[in-house]
């Protein structure tokens, strides 16, 4: 598999460019919306009425809207900023930029289809193909399904069997691709309540892999029978017994037997599999037939004859030990570690081998962290890593910072950045989290709560000395009948004497600052167009930090997700050379 064309020179010029539009947009990024009446934030940063702006986003994604016509003379502008006031004066030109220094503007993602191109291309075959699963919610299903499939090809790519889950959680992915991809997969988590859901969850699952064991079987003669012009009849013992079973087989399993035509397999299946917990029965019907085996064609007993009957019953012992074995290969193993770059794996999995190391909406600091551990271990042999929760990432520059929990900081992670002293800042992290994709679509912002939380600071301000507060005010919006409810609440909350404030005193402040309501919305819109930039920085510092790595012959960002779906939807991607392999 070769490198793809963007080289590390190339993707430090498209980092250049995506810093240069951040130097003069990062400051709309990190101004807190808390802070928004208080700071006067419109005025400071924006020349426009917040008309105009929510006019122009509207109209920003209408492709064939006509272009403005600037009546009076506009003056010199940098990304849609003013050059001698810094504060936006042309949206348009704005948000145009944002669009342009995105991933998809800047040309430097992989599409999932072109990773799984490139990497089955070079043994003409073909990955399996999902079919729809209900187990999870759509959001995950989607995720789990789409992912599974690039570890299962970056897994035979590189000729492993084992996978390491970082962040597994609870498990969906990690039993995803044991039960359908038949990899040993080993899932850690640092929390011990999702390891022992997980390990829970996956003792229910093993009662089904004689029933995934049976339909690989009956797939297998159904392919061996298609060679020939004549149709075979399988016989398939009935689906495996309620929770009491212990997943035995009785006198009464082995005589229950129903015919089936070979095309009908995938149905007789469904119609023999007795029915255990919704959740697990729905999620083991979407693993494909061919994971799952059926006992071959038999005679009635009554017509074999004594050696057959001995034999055929040594064969049985034989393949019920190596069904004993290979249900305990097949179902993942689940960890409790917290896991950094120093971690070592070896000390955590006794029997670890050459492995792909894979992380699934890996929170803040833990997703750089397996890139390191990637580059670090020479035992894993490939990586295909997608974050999230950028707002929880530790940045070593940031000046505002508190102390990293552990030797390195997640942000930045290439030494090209680092070189530079780049940081963010943690509004712009956490503006980074927000999902146009989903904006666009009429999934908007929860206005109300954010401006009520703006205003509520407004009165801190004015009425009480702690406005800055270690407390946090937390989630007393979804529990509040109207805005004096919430304000006193909050508070109640932040353990301070309502009795100052009357409620019509309370009431006023709301009044007050309705009118300017508009200018929140407005304002957070920027911010939401800005989220892909931002983003964007992070993941190409992620992939720009492998491509400095001498012993890896591909690396990528690989659009796996369907935005709408899932808004972090970019896995960064490594594969170690294969000399490299050959030697460690």
């Amino acid at each position: 598999m070769t490198s793809p064309s963007h080289s590390l020179t190339e993707i430090q010029r498209r980092i250049d460019e995506v810093k240069r539009f951040l130097s003069n947009t990062l400051s709309i990024a990190n101004a807190h919306t808390v802070e928004f009446y208080t700071h006067d934030v419109w005025e400071r940063f924006v020349a426009v009425s917040p008309h105009e702006v929510l006019t122009t986003v509207r109209s920003c994604s209408d492709q064939q809207r006509e272009p403005e016509h600037k009546t009076t003379e506009q003056p010199s502008t940098t990304f849609g900023f003013c050059s001698s006031t810094s504060r936006l004066v042309d949206t348009d030109e704005l948000l145009q930029a944002a669009k342009a220094h995105s991933l998809p503007g800047l040309g430097v993602c992989m599409s999932r289809d072109e990773l799984l191109q490139a990497l089955w291309g070079d043994r003409g075959g073909k990955a399996a193909v999902l079919e729809p699963d209900e187990f999870m919610n759509s959001k995950k299903s989607h995720e789990v399904q789409s992912m599974s499939e690039v570890v299962a090809c970056l897994a035979q790519h590189c000729g492993v069997q084992q996978v390491i889950d970082v962040g597994s959680g609870k498990g969906y992915l990690s039993s995803f691709l044991s039960l359908q991809y038949g990899l040993r997969v080993y899932g850690i988590d640092s929390s011990s309540t999702n390891t022992h859901g997980a390990q829970e969850r996956n003792r229910k699952l093993k009662k089904f892999s004689r029933v995934y064991q049976k339909h690989s079987r009956a797939a297998r003669t159904w392919g061996e029978a298609s060679k020939s012009p004549q149709e075979d009849v399988i016989k398939m013992r009935a689906g495996v017994k309620g929770e009491g079973g212990g997943g035995t087989v009785t006198k009464e399993d082995e005589e229950a037997e129903v015919s089936i035509s070979c095309p009908d397999i995938s149905s007789a299946v469904e119609r023999h599999s007795e029915p255990q917990s919704e959740t697990d029965e729905l999620f083991l019907s979407a693993l494909s037939v061919d994971l799952v085996r059926t006992t071959p064609t038999r005679v009635p007993p009554t017509q074999l004859s004594d050696e057959e009957r001995e034999r055929r019953k040594r064969e049985n012992l034989e393949r019920k030990a190596k069904n004993r074995t290979d249900s305990s290969v097949t179902v993942f193993s689940p960890l409790t570690s917290y896991v950094t770059a120093e971690t070592e794996l070896r000390e955590l999995i006794d029997e670890l081998e050459d492995a792909v190391m894979v992380g699934l909406h890996t929170c803040g600091d833990l997703a750089p962290s397996t890139l390191r551990m990637f580059v670090a271990k020479a035992e894993l042999a490939a990586v295909c890593s997608v974050g999230c929760c950028y707002h929880l990432l530790s940045e070593e520059f940031d000046p505002a910072r508190q102390e990293c929990l552990h030797s390195a900081c997640g942000f930045p992670l290439s030494q090209y950045l680092r070189h530079q002293s780049w940081f963010c800042g943690r509004n712009a992290r956490m503006s980074a989290c927000l999902a146009l994709e989903r904006v666009s679509v009429g999934q908007g912002i929860q206005m109300e709560s954010l401006f009520y939380r703006a205003v509520l600071h407004v009165i801190l301000r004015d009425h009480y000395s702690s406005f800055k507060s270690e407390k946090r005010v937390g989630n007393v919006y979804s529990k509040a009948k109207s805005f004096v409810d919430y304000v006193r609440r909050a508070l109640r909350r932040l353990e301070l004497d309502e009795s100052k404030l009357s409620d019509s005193n309370i009431q006023e402040y709301h009044d007050t600052y309705r009118p300017r309501m508009d200018e929140m919305h407005a304002f957070n819109m920027l911010k939401v167009a800005l989220a892909p930039c931002i983003e964007g920085l992070i993941l190409l510092d992620r992939l720009c930090y492998l491509k400095e790595q001498e012993d890896l012959s591909f690396s990528a960002l690989v659009q796996l997700f369907n935005p709408l779906l899932s808004p972090r939807c970019y896995a960064v991607v490594g594969l170690k050379s294969y000399e490299r392999k050959c030697s460690s």
